[in-house]
């Protein structure tokens, strides 16, 4: 009878362990080459799931390091597929058997699949989350009306089942195959962009005013340092939430930008006022589209608005590619700086992939995400609260 009972709870805690992903590969062990390859090809541009990108963040980036690799492929043995991992009770704090797709340090969650196979790639993946006990496969920050959203909603009709939408929203971005001049005009009017060019002709009084872009491994450390520094120096420092600030998220950036820009797929861009470095932003590049990462500012010149002013520098470099299409601004919905520059707009959502038909735990998992976002919603808006009773009173 102790026999048996120890083979029941073997079997029972291998379950666990299935469930929670821990028979999958570490995502370290992809196949780096393949994984280049694959995002080559993919259907739909994502900058972050990039493996030079991924590799960085999954190495030491806090709270986002150890994924698993749910990964597919073809009969001849190339990589179709790879949507980076985590369990659900680690983001979460929710013990139940799903996956989430995990988050790669910028909003967008987007599986890579080959374009050639996209649809045979989604069924394979759903297949490995499946055989390692998942009852749901959760996609946060997926990009709602693309290929690879069109993909999984028909590898999942084979079978017989649907996604589910949790939350979504529109994000900003640029449509970088607009003329820049008639694009900022059309978006700002011409009383904003005269009161920005008064801005500009007040920083210019530090100094010319000169917009950089580092494109060299070298030149994109060395406009790093300055990016890094310009972030701990404002609101996100205070914060403490700076990438500076953490060894891990330091130790990432470094990482990610050098591979990235060894292959061309990174810029750091820098508005000077003489030799003042007043904003910077990190640009991430994937097929024809650019992905604007993050922003920092010299807040002593907060008055000229520098980082709306790296901005327009910007969005006048990138329509000025031929390379580049489109680029997502990676902001939050109402973005008060991006939004009105960047008129077009994409939906962002976050989805619950069923993984069985007429499975109880599914509804399970909705409801404990849909009490979760409720919270979280609630918090935010308590903290909203606090700071502005903060401000008012100071």
């Amino acid at each position: 009878m102790a026999d048996i009972a120890h083979q029941a709870a073997s079997r029972g805690a291998s379950r666990k362990r299935a469930a929670n992903g821990h028979s999958l590969p570490p995502l370290s062990a992809a196949p780096i080459g393949q994984w280049r390859a694959l995002a080559d090809r993919a259907i739909e541009a994502n900058g972050y799931y990039q493996p030079d990108w991924e590799l960085a963040v999954d190495a030491s980036a806090r709270g986002r390091a150890g994924a698993k690799a749910l990964s597919a492929f073809s009969d001849a043995g190339q990589l179709i597929g790879i949507l980076p991992v985590m369990p659900m009770r680690r983001i979460y704090r929710i013990p139940l058997p799903a996956l989430v797709g995990a988050e790669p340090y910028g909003t967008l969650c987007t599986p890579l699949l080959d374009r050639d196979a996209a649809e045979d790639a989604t069924a394979k993946l759903l297949r490995q989350a499946r055989s390692v006990g998942a009852h749901a496969l959760i996609l946060r920050t997926m990009s709602l009306e693309g290929p690879a959203m069109a993909a999984i909603r028909a590898a999942l009709a084979r079978d017989g089942l649907h996604p589910r939408l949790l939350s979504s929203y529109r994000r900003a971005a640029l449509d970088a195959t607009r003329d820049a001049d008639e694009l900022l005009r059309d978006a700002l009017g011409a009383k904003k962009l005269k009161e920005l060019r008064r801005q500009r002709n007040r920083l210019a009084e530090h100094g010319a005013v000169r917009f950089d872009v580092a494109r060299t491994p070298r030149a994109v450390a060395a406009a790093l340092e300055t990016f890094l520094a310009l972030e701990a120096g404002g609101w996100k420092g205070k914060r403490g939430t700076a990438l500076g600030q953490h060894a891990g998220d330091a130790a990432f950036i470094r990482r990610a930008t050098s591979a990235m820009a060894e292959i061309g797929r990174c810029e750091i861009v820098t508005l000077h006022a003489g030799g003042t470095p007043v904003a910077a932003g990190i640009v991430l590049r994937h097929q024809d589209r650019a992905f604007f990462f993050k922003i920092g500012i010299d807040e002593r010149f907060a008055k000229w608005s520098p980082g709306t002013q790296l901005t327009l520098d910007l969005t006048r470099h990138l329509c000025a590619d031929p390379m580049i299409a489109s680029a997502d601004s990676t902001a939050a919905p109402g973005h008060p700086m991006i939004d009105p520059i960047w008129r077009a707009r994409f939906a962002i959502g976050d989805v619950l992939i069923p993984l069985r038909r007429r499975d109880p735990l599914v509804p399970a998992i909705h409801a404990a995400l849909t009490v979760n976002n409720l919270a979280y919603d609630a918090a935010r808006a308590v903290r909203r609260l606090i700071r502005s009773r903060l401000s008012r009173s100071g």
